[in-house]
């Protein structure tokens, strides 16, 4: 019983914490002079772009390489997205593709009968060859796809740009995530492309569930560390996740790769108590992530973490290696 309540005062004393912490950060946008231009952002979200420090400069950097050609059709790509009313982001998914697929050259070669910026196919439908050679037709028809794309504005813009090319090779297109957003930014003259604004973006309250969450991870402080366990004496990273907010009402895939996907995505600098943190071999590839946590606010986190480490909170550092830039609420 002393354990429960002692478990709930630091709950309590964390959350406190976080509300009273100064005002909420103002977002920094166009606004307005979009609204002169037709153009309707997005709501913020880490998925559109690159948060960890460093990012911009090696996306400056990348976008600097880009020659005469290239920038052309980075152009053409915000042009006709901005006459489409489409959002930034549609802009950086174009982007995104386009670099993977051709490193933005209209190409006259390709796999099979690929072609163009898109490497469009036209025995699959995509136009004739003609067509699928001409920017702005291939620039159009990338757009006509994308807008059929479920959801598509509000998914990360890798994994639209793989629902647009049906590619063998999905994960690729994260890669160019920081060049996309930087050229969304500058050459398309939108501040704040994830409309995240700067800082630490809009402070939000924790919830009951986050709050019963952190309860039910904190009690388990001291239990060993077993690969493969969920409880109720053992627990490995994702299973400390999955029981926490199993006893919050929420369900969780069991494996932290697919806890990944199980909630609404924010930049991991504007994690709130109760959401889950993740580290990756390589942090731009969901794929790669090994490891997930749980954020308690003030820099702190408490996991299961290796073999020989109990359950046990630490603190954590925006800058760790591996740590994946988006964090996740569950249950949103």
């Amino acid at each position: 019983m002393r354990i429960g309540v002692l478990v709930g005062v630091i709950v309590a004393v964390l959350f406190a914490a976080v509300v009273t912490t100064g005002t909420v950060a103002t977002v920094v946008t166009e606004q307005a002079e979009q609204e002169a231009r037709g153009i309707s952002n997005v709501s913020c979200d880490a998925a559109v772009g690159p948060t960890q420090p460093g990012e911009q400069d090696s996306a400056a950097e990348a976008a600097s390489k880009l020659d005469e050609e290239q920038l052309g059709h980075v152009q053409l790509i915000i042009q006709i997205g901005k006459q489409r009313n489409l959002s930034p982001r549609a802009w950086q998914i174009a982007i995104q593709a386009g670099m993977t697929e051709s490193k933005l050259r209209n190409l006259n070669y390709g796999d099979r009968d690929s072609l163009g910026i898109f490497q469009m196919r036209p025995s699959m439908g995509w136009g004739t060859v003609a067509q699928v050679t001409d920017p702005p037709y291939q620039v159009n028809k990338f757009y006509d796809v994308l807008e059929k794309v479920p959801d598509w504005d509000k998914r990360r813009p890798g994994d639209v740009a793989q629902a647009v090319e049906r590619s063998g090779f999905p994960d690729r297109y994260h890669n160019w995530e920081p060049m996309a957003v930087h050229l969304v930014e500058n050459v398309g003259q939108v501040v704040d492309a994830a409309g995240c604004g700067e800082g630490t973006g809009t402070l939000l309250p924790p919830s009951q569930t986050a709050a019963a969450a952190i309860q039910f991870a904190l009690g388990e402080q001291g239990k060993p560390y077993v690969w493969g366990a969920t409880g109720p004496n053992s627990y490995d990273c994702s299973g400390l996740m999955l029981r926490a907010y199993e006893a919050a009402g929420v369900t969780l895939p069991r494996v932290s790769r697919d806890q990944y996907k199980a909630g609404a995505m924010l930049p991991v600098r504007d994690a709130q108590p109760g959401d889950l943190l993740f580290w990756a071999y390589d942090p731009s590839n969901p794929r790669t992530i090994h490891h997930v946590a749980m954020y308690l606010g003030d820099g702190k986190m408490v996991e299961a973490q290796q073999t020989g480490v109990p359950v046990h909170t630490r603190n954590v550092s925006w800058d760790e290696d591996e740590l994946v830039p988006q964090a996740v609420r569950p249950g949103v």
